[in-house]
C-alpha cells in the first residue's frame, strides 16, 4: 500500500495563507497523478489541483490564482500553497495519489478560514 500523510491544515483569517504538505510513502515521478481535493459538509468532494498524468497542472476555476501547486520528487510531497483565502475555501483538504493505475488518498486534514 502507498500511505499519505497530510499536514498544515488549521485555522486561518481571511486574506491568510496557508500551505498544506503531502507525504507519500513510495517515490513518486511524473508518471503519478498527484494533487488535492477538498470536500465541504454537504457537498461533493472537488478537485483543488492536480498534476495530471499527462504533465499538466489542473486547478479550479474557484482557486486560479490564489493556489499553486508543487512536488518534491526528493522528499516525496506534494504541496498545496493558498493565498487570499477566503471562508469558501474551508473544507477538509484530501491529498490524492495514482500508483500503478490504483488511487489512494490522505485521512484529510481541516481547513478553516474564519475571523
Amino acid at each position: 500500500q502507498v500511505q499519505l500523510v497530510e499536514s498544515g491544515g488549521g485555522l486561518v483569517q481571511p486574506g491568510g495563507s496557508l500551505r498544506l504538505s503531502c507525504a507519500a510513502s513510495r517515490s513518486i515521478g511524473s508518471n503519478n497523478a498527484m494533487g488535492w481535493f477538498r470536500q465541504a459538509p454537504g457537498k461533493q468532494r472537488e478537485l483543488v489541483a492536480i498534476f495530471t498524468h499527462d504533465g499538466d497542472i489542473n486547478y479550479a476555476d474557484s482557486v486560479k490564482g490564489r493556489v499553486s501547486i508543487s512536488r518534491d520528487s526528493a522528499k516525496k510531497t506534494v504541496n498545496l500553497q493558498m493565498n487570499s483565502l477566503k471562508s469558501e475555501d474551508t473544507a477538509v483538504y484530501y491529498c490524492y495519489a495514482t500508483f500503478f493505475g490504483r488511487a489512494y488518498w490522505g485521512q484529510g486534514t481541516q481547513v478553516t478560514i474564519s475571523s
